[in-house]
């Protein structure tokens, strides 16, 4: 396989783990009107988090994330780091593998279990992890155009049916950059932009070359401004006031634009290609947590597809309902642990491999 191929699989596969579940809510919420303002900002934040992670791996191509740990941390506060980074990957999964079995509740299957519906996700997700990241990468390769196209339909039926009210977007600014930098800062950071952290488990497996940084930082912007744009829609659509209460607003959309009788069961088929980004997420998370037991431990990966799924199937249960289900991944974990995980261990982690570096020139 050569090495535009692979790259171009890696790429697939970031730009559908970026969109992920980010379509399925409502980012910088509280900014109003101002949310594409902060989707920005987060943007521009998680670029530079994006070139940290681009400049560890350009110091040390051959290893990945966990091996870098351990390597340059050493041995046992590597090993330590690298199973935080497991359970916190782990987790993240678990948080997305949730949000499948509400969607599937709230707009297919609301009669089935919510256990059953996310039973259903671990199992289908689990047998594609033990087929390992090269496998994924093609799948993501040949779904990407699909899910693109998908998109770029329902933006241009939104716009087509003069469901678009540029009004809601003013006025800009209105209470000034404090509530759009607070919702920026560092929620939007965090979710879903510096999430790109996981893929420094998986950049090794590109064959080396110069194009790796710039295919990621040109397909970065690509998807950051495409999911700008899908998230103000629902604001231009709906306005700020009501989709900000929505607990799916572009679904809401998307069933407006079947009440405008355009095409039947429209939501059903946006459902579908939120399942395809969700799967996604669920996957590379569920693969990175497995990928670090094995680097760690030393054992077989395929041993711990099992263990790693059932833990992530318990951690999905971890709050009640979907509306504890939503503080808890927001409140706590997108404003109080990410950013130790996708700005404070990398940094850390850089500041080691250049003193390291520097040390060895000296000798």
């Amino acid at each position: 396989m050569n090495e535009e191929s692979r790259l171009a699989e890696l790429i697939a596969c970031f730009i559908l783990f970026e969109i992920g579940s980010t379509t399925l809510f409502q980012m910088a919420a509280d900014a109003g009107q101002d949310a594409w303002l902060s989707m920005l900002i987060g943007s521009a934040v998680g670029f530079m988090l994006l070139l940290l992670y681009l400049w560890i791996h350009k110091i040390n191509p051959n290893r990945s994330l966990y091996e870098l740990c351990i390597h340059f941390l050493g041995k046992w506060i590597g090993k330590g780091v690298g199973f935080m980074l497991v359970f916190y990957f782990a987790y993240e999964s678990s948080r997305n593998l949730r949000d499948l079995g509400e969607l599937a509740a709230f707009a297919l299957l609301n009669r089935t279990p919510l256990a059953v519906l996310m039973l259903i996700g671990i199992l289908v997700v689990g047998n594609s992890v033990r087929y390992g990241p090269h496998i994924v990468f093609l799948v993501c390769l040949a779904l990407l155009p699909t899910v693109i196209l998908s998109y770029l339909l329902l933006i241009f039926m939104i716009i087509g049916k003069g469901m678009v009210h540029l009004e809601f977007m003013q006025p800009v600014l209105e209470n000034g950059l404090g509530p759009v930098i607070s919702a920026a800062l560092p929620e939007t950071v965090s979710f879903p932009f510096g999430q790109s952290l996981l893929f420094l488990v998986f950049f090794p497996l590109v064959k080396k070359g110069k194009s790796l940084g710039k295919a990621m930082m040109i397909s970065y912007i690509c998807t950051a401004i495409g999911l700008t744009i899908i998230n103000q829609i629902n604001i231009l659509v709906m306005g700020p006031a009501l989709t900000k209460v929505i607990m799916f607003p572009l679904l809401q959309v998307v069933q407006l634009i079947e009440a405008a009788e355009v095409f039947e069961r429209m939501d059903v088929l946006f459902v579908i290609v939120l399942f395809v980004g969700l799967g996604v997420k669920i996957l590379m998370f569920y693969i990175g947590a497995v990928t670090g037991l094995a680097q760690i431990t030393k054992i077989g990966y395929r041993k711990w597809v099992i263990p790693t799924g059932l833990l992530i199937f318990a951690a999905s249960f971890a709050s009640p309902n979907f509306s504890h289900h939503l503080w808890l991944g927001i409140d706590v974990v997108v404003n109080r642990v990410d950013p130790y995980f996708q700005f404070g261990m990398p940094l850390v982690l850089l500041s080691v491999m250049l003193l390291r570096r520097k040390k060895r020139m000296q000798k």
